[in-house]
């Protein structure tokens, strides 16, 4: 049972204690009984599926140890909703398990709580469980979120064919750029970037949004999708595995932010990690090449859009990088993996 230092006022709290007072606020849904059961009930609304994803951010690998506590709440449970977008989901509920370790304070626990509430409210999503525990070990947060959608709607990575248009939502590359100026902030001036471009680049990666207002969307269009999450290259080749297919990606039609592009311009080489590296959080959606053309109107009625940045191709052919002058565009690596010895 973990104990919580609260040392301005010379107490602590125990796991029961914390759920109480930083969880049991976020559990508005009838389904999480306040929080005071061993589980949820959850009713499925009819004729609905239910989709279910779980992700785990480990500090020191997923955040830095420094990060402020409200972002490491929001980061964590939107990276989990950025999975149930892809699949054109809609929120519903999620559940918690928290691995503390003993330098925790009360304090960082009210800002996590706070930040993980604005991010909950944001995306129509309520806490039902979970779990509370020590570790010796380095802070571990799992979320497992449920969405729902319509049967038979739900948008897979399989499901792409030779010919379909390649779309990004977004842009890509701001996170990798956000991590590396946490890193070494003297890249800034290097970059020739102003206080305005670090700030959103660092946002970029501490608070990423994910893109559920495009759920919809990617359910009357999207033949296949994912969400891009371990590198834009890497991620679409995950997509074209599962479909059986290729793709040809035009490497200079990747949508880039206003900062990305400062940097760019003073070191191009950086262009194979902007769409290797990860933590986008964008989706990269197949669009029938017949239905492009309502899908690219549809898309433009919105605050974040998409952008068309090559081709699904016949299996065989590989995921294919290409630069400016249409010659294959060389790569440290496709994306981000875990590895073990």
């Amino acid at each position: 049972m973990p104990e919580i230092s609260e040392r301005e006022q010379g107490t602590s709290l125990n796991e029961f204690e914390i759920i109480a007072r930083y969880f049991a606020p976020l559990a508005n849904d009838k389904a999480a009984l306040g929080l005071r059961d061993d589980a949820a009930v959850l009713v499925v609304p009819e004729r609905q599926e239910l989709v279910l994803t779980c992700d785990t951010l480990v500090e020191g690998v997923h955040f830095l140890p420094d990060d402020p506590a409200d972002t490491v709440g929001h980061k964590a449970l939107a990276v989990t909703l950025s999975d149930l977008a892809a699949k054109g989901a809609k929120p519903y509920a999620y559940l918690l398990a928290l691995s503390l370790p003993v330098e925790v304070t009360a304090a960082w626990l009210e800002s996590f709580a706070s930040g993980l509430g604005e991010m909950q409210t944001q995306a129509s999503i309520a806490l039902v469980g979970g779990d509370t525990t020590s570790t010796p070990g380095p802070l571990s947060i799992t979320v497992t979120a449920i969405g729902h959608v319509t049967h038979n709607h739900v948008v897979l990575r399989y499901g792409a064919t030779a010919g379909d248009r390649l779309y990004v939502s977004g842009t890509i590359g701001d996170a990798c750029l956000g991590l590396r100026l946490l890193r070494d902030p003297a890249l800034a001036q290097h970059w020739g970037l102003s206080d305005a471009d670090t700030a959103f680049l660092v946002e970029r990666y501490r608070e990423p949004t994910p893109r559920t207002a495009l759920a919809l969307l990617l359910r009357n269009f999207g033949q296949a999708a994912i969400d891009v999450s371990d590198g834009l290259i890497g991620d679409i080749e995950k997509l074209c595995a599962v479909s059986h297919t290729g793709a040809r990606i035009e490497a200079n039609q990747v949508p880039l932010s206003e900062a990305a592009e400062k940097v760019l311009a003073r070191d191009p080489d950086l262009l194979s990690e902007l769409i290797t590296a990860g933590d986008d959080y964008e989706v990269v959606v197949a669009v029938a090449a017949a239905s492009a053309a309502d899908f690219e109107e549809e898309a433009g009625k919105h605050e974040v859009g998409f952008t068309l940045i090559g081709e699904i191709l016949a299996a065989g052919q590989g995921v294919s990088p290409l630069n400016a002058q249409g010659e294959p565009l060389k790569l440290g690596q496709k994306g981000f993996f875990h590895a073990w010895p």
